[in-house]
């Protein structure tokens, strides 16, 4: 359900819906009921990406509303002797600078955690990895199970207090879930089934027992998750889910936070692009499409198209018409992939200030970003924006043509 971050200050935190909890299912129908077993594949790669509209509260009084992005990028990458699926997965959380006001997502740190998931959804994970915090949900009866059918099962949530307590290793909350099967259902024209899932949380930390903090610290918690779980038959696995949440905390200068809001996730299959084939096909559509100053790259992330020398007003982050009119030829190639997550990253020649090169290519990266989602490229969901300043120079910053070819702004069809 949550994970609890201090700011540098200590005095506010901020709820960051991380939930990885929602693998490849499988259903076996019978005349008794249906049977709910995680079923794996090696090779399986899936994105999982929820939203979270939350309000914050301080002592009871209104403090700001947040808008955050969980991007959970996995791939199945064996099983063992048991059979469970030995996961990979790369964690991003970022939340909207303007919240509920629309503003473009930057992208976050990525965290990485490598555990196995047995047929019934028990997680064994080492203590090495922080994510996912929310853990042993949903876990399904070793039985068939009909309409109506109610079950509990024992899960945990995993806290990072690593910087509040020098807390080395997750700290574990455990709680008891609800279970209850609803049965088939119908949305946006697709046969569903339903499970129902909830929890209480409630706990305190043992100050004594982890000694000292750093400032403000969370003393007692209390809160609640109640889940709509959607699961579609045919591709065996979670189509989405819903959530409301709540969750209050006591610090140790007395202060009540509250935390309530919404949450929605979606579970897509993307295209791998990071190949000399998808690199080769890409540049064909670029020359085919006439654009110019444009290079195709296969990387850690996914594919690369790194628009250079691209034209902005000088010293601004306004496009010139000749460069949207590129933009609008390459969404062409990124309509191509509509289930994949776009990252733009701006960069800058080596001029004025680091500060200032640092802003002008976060600016640069979310003009273009803003220019895609108006064209309907992606949602804003699916854009996250990143600036490097003049730090990843691909030319020499002496001579005009090298800081030309520095000027850029890579568009990134990711597939991690």
């Amino acid at each position: 359900m949550s994970i609890i971050v201090l700011t540098t200050s200590g005095v506010f935190m901020k709820k960051s819906m991380i939930v990885l909890s929602f693998f490849l299912l499988g259903g076996i129908l019978s005349a008794q009921g249906l049977l709910f077993e995680f079923k794996y594949r090696e090779g399986d790669s899936y994105r999982v990406l929820s939203t979270v509209q939350e309000d914050v509260f301080l002592n009871n009084s209104f403090h700001h509303h947040a808008e955050i992005i969980n991007r959970v990028s996995v791939k199945v990458t064996g099983l063992d002797k048991n059979g469970s699926g030995i996961h990979k997965a790369i964690f991003m959380t970022s939340e909207s600078s303007t919240g509920a006001q629309g503003g473009i997502f930057s992208y976050g740190e990525d965290y990485e955690s490598v555990f196995a998931r047995d047929a019934s959804g028990r997680y064994d994970i080492s203590d090495e990895f922080f994510m996912p915090v929310v853990r042993d949900v949903p876990i399904f009866p070793d039985k068939e199970i009909e309409p109506g059918f109610k079950w509990t099962a024992q899960g945990h949530e995993a806290h990072d207090l690593r910087r509040s307590f020098s807390i080395q290793k997750p700290y574990k909350i455990p709680f008891t879930a609800e279970y209850e099967f609803v049965g088939e259902v119908q949305e946006d024209g697709k046969k569903l089934y339903k499970f129902v899932a909830q929890y209480e949380l409630e706990f305190s930390v043992d100050t004594k027992k982890y000694g000292a903090a750093l400032g403000e610290v969370p003393l007692a918690t209390q809160g609640y998750s109640r889940q709509n779980i959607f699961w579609d038959i045919d591709k065996g696995c979670i189509d989405h889910y819903n959530e409301e949440f709540r969750i209050e905390i006591l610090t140790s200068s007395k202060n009540i936070l509250r935390f309530e809001g919404t949450a929605r996730a979606e579970v897509t299959d993307f295209t791998r692009t990071s190949d000399e084939k998808s690199v080769a096909a890409v540049m064909e559509k670029i020359n085919d499409l006439g654009i110019d100053d444009v290079s195709v790259k296969a990387g850690e992330k996914g594919l690369t198209l790194s628009v250079e020398n691209i034209q902005f007003m000088p010293d601004s982050d306004i496009l010139l018409p000749s460069e949207r009119a590129k933009l609008d030829k390459i969404a062409q190639i990124l309509n191509e992939y509509p289930d994949n997550d776009l990252l733009i990253t701006g960069h800058t020649a080596l001029r004025g200030t680091r500060e200032s090169r640092q802003e002008l290519s976060e600016e640069r990266a979310q003009a273009v970003a803003n220019y895609l989602i108006r064209k309907k490229v992606r949602d804003k969901y699916h854009v996250f924006t990143k600036g490097m300043g003049a730090e990843v120079p691909v030319a020499d910053n002496s001579t005009e043509a090298g800081r030309a070819k520095n000027r850029r702004v890579e568009i990134t069809i990711m597939d991690r």
